[in-house]
């Protein structure tokens, strides 16, 4: 998995928790809608800039939010086809 895609589902399910559209979102961290959308999408990367506008909107820290982007990185990881290709064939 890619860091995008870990920052995208990590940053929807932030929004959805409270309750914002993208929207909204974008209304109050600035960016536009399309990219908001695109950064849930995992096709763009957002900046550090963009990382300190989302937090607060999102009511968590920056090192809260990157590291449950971590997790899911971890967490792919982990469960990837490679891993698991070397386990099934003992």
């Amino acid at each position: 998995m890619e860091p995008e895609v870990a920052f995208g589902i990590v940053l929807r399910e932030l929004r959805k928790q409270r309750a914002l559209s993208q929207e909204a979102l974008a209304h109050e961290s600035d960016p536009e809608r399309n990219y908001i959308s695109l950064l849930e999408l995992g096709r763009n990367s957002a900046s550090i800039k963009i990382i300190f506008k989302l937090s607060p909107v999102l009511g968590v820290s920056i090192s809260k939010f990157m590291g449950q982007v971590e997790i899911i990185l971890v967490s792919a990881k982990k469960t990837s086809p490679c891993s698991s290709a070397s386990s099934s064939e003992s």
